[in-house]
């Protein structure tokens, strides 16, 4: 049986048997309740015993003590405290008050004590109210962050799938550009092989032919040698005889001088050779085009459908693309790759006489979200009439007719930019303006049709 005195299992504070029980670091252990309260109204953290002040102000339970004590109460008949939410821990009073110091319940008592001395109050069920409609406006922000939390997850979802899709598609058309250049690089070469070896060919016949007729010369030149050295042998009448003979055989038959060297039978390998690699680049030029400008679909508005090589866009059914912030949701567009900060510039576009488009530049910082107000130059064909529109500056309408590709002309460092007719060669606007910032191409095409980048010629220097 439980043999503890019962002062050793009381709380000093309170006297009575300790209710959870926590240890202060002087080894003096105390109910909470009775230490949390004894703190605030002496407003410092010392043990009520030997004064040592604690460092903590959440002093770790004694957990050996309370387990002893809850003992000690079951083998007395007690039931083991619980405590009571509604009452006061130090009065034990039902907490009737607010304390809008302390932050905390009280009750009558403690509104009296030292501890709440020229505190301010408020009664429980209107401070509940109170706090329940602040904590409500809370988890309502709380909410509505959720919401956009799952939104911003989603759309990180969607880019995540967009970009295998994205991955795919370049890596084929990757695949689909090198075939063509091993495609033309193949041919290339069988085509100079099949040259080299026809050269060899001809070259190889005249040599034969060559070897053909000096190998009948040296064998008739043999058979004369043979029969003049036999003559030599002769006896000198026989030799008289015949000399007439076989000197008229000699001189009868005609020797061709075979003995110079032959020019033009080797292989012209500087001709195969010779500035190979430049020579298959001018001619790969054929099936190689260059554009100044290419666009970037990361920008471009949902609406809108990009060819393979990026050069050239139409309008169509809405797409699911992700809504990231380099996209147009509202104007029909979409931006050059690459902008430009310094320097000239130019690009030709096809545009025919599309009902709506728009070719020009924006600025980088212009916010692709909603509707653009100012931060760009452009000259546009909507409702049938050419206009050139830089907010604010006043829209104005061009005289020009039925205009088929446009230059666009970029001179930065000396604030021009130009729109000019191919067709004519003509300036059709031009605005001096002190760019400041980063410009990247536009177009806007509300058409079926393609509004076209051309290519531009590419320079053997």
């Amino acid at each position: 049986m439980f043999s503890q005195a019962e002062d050793d299992l009381s709380c000093s504070v309170c006297q009575d048997i300790f209710k959870d029980p926590v240890v202060l670091q002087c080894s003096h252990s105390f109910c909470k309740v009775c230490l949390q309260s004894w703190w605030y109204e002496k407003q410092v953290q010392m043990c009520p015993l030997c004064k040592e002040i604690s460092s903590s102000s959440e002093p770790p339970c004694n957990l050996a003590l309370k387990n002893l004590c809850e003992t000690f109460l079951l083998e007395r008949g007690q039931k083991v405290p619980a405590e009571s939410e509604d009452l006061c821990h130090v009065h034990h009073e039902k907490l009737k008050l607010f304390c809008l110091d302390h932050q905390k319940p009280v009750c009558l008592v403690c509104r009296d004590s030292k501890a709440h001395s020229n505190h301010s109050f408020r009664p429980i069920d209107e401070t509940v109210c109170q706090h329940r409609e602040e904590l409500n406006g809370y988890l309502m922000l709380l909410k509505e962050k959720l919401h956009l939390f799952n939104e911003v997850k989603e759309n990180f979802d969607q880019t995540g799938e967009y970009m295998k899709v994205q991955a795919k598609r370049t890596e084929k058309q990757i695949k689909d550009q090198f075939k063509k250049l091993h495609q033309f690089l193949q041919e290339e070469k069988e085509a100079r092989i099949s040259v080299l070896r026809k050269e060899e060919r001809q070259k190889r016949t005249v040599l034969n032919q060559k070897i053909e007729a000096l190998k009948e010369q040296i064998s008739a030149m043999s058979e004369i040698i043979r029969t003049t050295e036999d003559e030599l042998r002769a006896p000198d009448i026989s030799f008289l005889q015949n000399y007439k003979t076989t000197k008229f055989g000699i001189q009868r038959r005609p020797l061709l001088d075979y003995t110079k060297p032959v020019s033009g039978l080797l292989i012209e390998e500087a001709q195969h050779l010779g500035n190979l690699v430049h020579n298959i680049w001018i001619k790969m030029k054929n099936i190689v085009s260059f554009f100044p400008v290419i666009m970037d679909p990361n920008t471009a508005h949902p609406e809108l459908f990009l060819s393979d090589d990026l050069t050239s866009v139409t309008f169509g059914p809405r797409q699911k693309l992700p809504d990231n912030p380099e996209r147009f949701d509202q104007h029909c567009c979409v931006l050059g790759f690459e902008g430009f900060d310094s320097g000239t510039h130019s690009w030709d576009v096809e545009v025919r006489h599309y009902k709506c488009w728009g070719v020009g530049v924006i600025k980088e910082s212009v916010l692709k979200k909603g509707e653009i107000q100012t931060g760009y130059w452009e000259v546009c064909l909507t409702h049938g009439k050419y206009e050139v529109l830089s907010p604010p500056l006043p829209d104005k309408t061009l005289s020009v007719k039925n205009l088929q590709r446009i230059r666009v002309q970029l001179d930065f460092n000396k604030g021009r930019l130009s729109f000019i007719d191919l067709d004519t060669n003509k300036v059709i606007h031009s605005f001096k303006h002190a760019f400041n910032e980063k410009l990247f191409p536009y177009f806007a095409n509300n058409n079926e049709s393609s509004l076209k980048i051309l290519p531009s010629a590419i320079s053997e220097t």
